[in-house]
């Protein structure tokens, strides 16, 4: 029998837990920080990977420019950002530290970029399922002025679908979560479970709002947001207007 190779796809910045800083696992391998966020003007990070298994694991890490198009996050390889190592082998027990330089910093708005760690397979073991780890994590790099996001919000219905619209007309992302809207009549709607939290300098994204529960608000009905952002809470009224 042939060994047969799995790939869990962990996108780290994603998850609630591992925003807030928290170590990633996946079979062996843990990464810190699971967010590169470089101070205003700066060039240069760190990851620190660490190998907590009983054999030894190879990984891959490269960097890509991150956009996002609608709700879509655009991934296009890119060498703006230096890793260094981009392979390594790791011990059991053994940690690598990863350094990543910016070959130019941000000019006027906050740059983004992902880098994707893989963990490069083990040599073929007849009959053995090998499972390796995937981690895409953000890194948000500042211009020296200070910069901050500016994000717009609005709902929207499509097909009897209702949608919680942000644009953010910043020049910093913006990481909503805890999405909660309520009506004058004490009805409360959130967000369909495991959406992105970011909104990217001048990007547009829709969250999915679960309002099975009732009738779907009317054009101008004012509706109370509630958030939770990496600037604190959000509380503000929104309401429905025409998709364009």
């Amino acid at each position: 029998m042939s060994c047969r190779i799995l790939v869990i796809r962990v996108l780290a910045a994603i998850s609630g837990v591992l925003s807030m800083g928290m170590a990633a696992g996946a079979q062996s391998l843990s990464v810190l920080p699971v967010n590169i966020l470089m101070a205003p003007g700066g060039r240069s990070s760190s990851l620190t990977v660490t190998n907590q298994g009983n054999s030894k694991t190879a990984i891959q890490i490269r960097a890509f420019a991150w956009n996002q198009d609608g709700d879509q996050d655009i991934l296009t390889p890119s060498d703006l950002v230096v890793i260094s190592p981009p392979i390594a082998t790791l011990a059991p027990g053994a940690s690598q530290v990863v350094r990543l330089i910016l070959r130019e910093s941000p000019a006027v708005r906050e740059s983004t970029y992902r880098i994707l760690l893989d963990q490069i397979p083990p040599p073929a073991e007849p009959g053995v399922i090998h499972v390796v780890l995937r981690l895409s994590i953000p890194i948000f790099a500042q211009p020296r002025s200070r910069v901050n996001p500016e994000v717009q919000f609005h709902l929207e219905t499509k097909d009897g679908q209702l949608y919680l619209v942000g644009t953010n007309i910043g020049r910093r992302h913006l990481a909503v979560r805890e999405i909660e809207l309520s009506t004058s009549d004490g009805r409360t709607m959130k967000t369909e479970s495991g959406s992105s939290p970011y909104v990217l300098a001048g990007a547009t994204r829709h969250w999915k709002i679960d309002a099975s529960g009732g009738p779907l608000p009317l054009p101008n009905q004012p509706l109370q947001l509630k958030a939770q952002s990496d600037d604190g809470a959000i509380q503000e009224q929104v309401s429905v207007v025409q998709a364009p």
